[in-house]
């Protein structure tokens, strides 16, 4: 790995939390960091820029739904991804492992890899450690993942154990194929929530010497709860100087649990799937733009919010956009959850920059948050 191309520094720890910096051939990334997700090319119903004016400084693309189409042999003929989705700052692309075993038909799962039926036309597709490597080398993303095995949870421990051996098996045979000096290979620590088995994969792996380590195989059917505890006791001891990435998590508390265990990298879709479906994330708790309380609510969505929704619209003109199915509500729900996100990680890096991390946390952890009910 090529340092001048790819560095991680902590800048301030308090406690287990990190405030930090990511060099990357294509900017500079702020840590506690969300990345939103892009997975076939594009952030749902936003523009790039969009995306950029929310406040993202990176985002996450997906080599399973992208092997599948375009095929990143043509998104390499036309220049790679960052210049075929019209976005100039970092990416990192997951390794397609989790979609194959959550979306793919009729998987048969080896210890060489995965045959599957694509869930787009029903061909037989195979996938490996070495394909997922190339594909990604193809796409030309800043941080790529190793391939790795994702059982849900819960989990017999034995289905634990197997994933856990053909996961560092598979990371072996990433690194080996992997001659990309200017994309950042992570490993993928798995285990569930069996913390002995997390240390067992996690020694393996940094055998390996990974530029960064992901916590993968959380949020995956484990209570929140559950997946804390695991976090509070695991995370601090993945390798102190490498950035840690926990990956598809999640809601607002989880976060700010996740940074205070000193996770610096997160991808969730919450934010713009609850988006277009007409759930905002806001200062008070979620809202559901389609009960009808918000009929004639000329108010904006998040009074404490300065994003492009909440600067122009109504929390009544945003019901009538889901209530007559315009795309534009998605759109704009999505802009506002994206900020909200961005917004929190901001607040979570200068609370450790300025020392104030846990009082901070355990404030919002404790306020009341008001989640609007379902109407009948």
């Amino acid at each position: 790995m090529d340092e001048r191309a790819f560095h991680f520094s902590i800048l301030v720890r308090q406690g287990h939390a990190r405030r930090g910096k990511i060099l990357t051939p294509h900017g500079l990334i702020d840590t506690p960091a969300f990345m939103p997700v892009g997975t076939a090319a594009t952030v749902k119903c936003l523009t790039p820029r969009q995306v950029v004016e929310c406040g993202a400084q990176i985002l996450l693309a997906n080599t399973y739904h992208l092997m599948l189409r375009p095929g990143s042999p043509t998104v390499a003929a036309l220049g790679g991804l960052h210049r075929f989705m019209g976005w100039d700052r970092p990416i990192l692309t997951d390794s397609g492992g989790y979609q194959v075993f959550s979306l793919a038909e009729l998987r048969r799962i080896d210890d060489d890899g995965v045959t599957f039926r694509s869930h787009v036309d029903g061909a037989t597709m195979r996938l490996d450690p070495e394909s997922s490597i190339r594909i990604q080398n193809e796409l030309g993303a800043d941080i790529i993942m190793a391939f790795d095995e994702c059982p849900p949870l819960p989990a017999p421990r034995e289905d634990l154990e197997r994933a856990v051996r053909r996961t560092v098996t598979w990371a072996a045979r990433c690194v080996a194929c992997h001659h990309h000096s200017r994309q950042a290979l992570y490993g993928i620590v798995q285990g569930g929530l069996d913390v002995a088995l997390r240390r067992s994969c996690l020694r393996s792996l940094v055998e390996l010497d990974f530029p960064g380590y992901a916590v993968g195989g959380l949020s995956v059917g484990e209570a929140p709860e559950e997946m804390a505890r695991l976090l509070a006791e695991f995370v601090p001891e993945m390798p102190e100087e490498r950035p840690r990435y926990l990956m598809g998590v999640g809601t607002p508390a989880d976060l700010v649990r996740a940074v205070g265990s000193g996770i610096d990298q997160f991808d969730c879709v919450l934010p713009t799937r609850n988006g277009r479906k007409g759930y905002a994330f806001t200062s008070t708790g979620v809202l559901r733009l389609q009960n009808s309380r918000f009929k004639r609510d000329p108010g904006p969505l998040d009074p404490g919010c300065a994003c492009e929704c909440c600067r122009g619209f109504s929390r009544a003109y945003l019901r009538h956009l889901f209530m007559s199915r315009e795309l534009l509500g998605g759109t704009l729900v999505s802009i506002h959850n994206l900020s909200y996100y961005q917004a929190l990680m901001k607040r979570m890096r200068t609370a450790i920059e300025t020392g104030q991390f846990d009082r901070w946390s355990s404030e919002f952890l404790s306020r009341p948050v008001r989640d609007d009910p379902e109407e009948p």
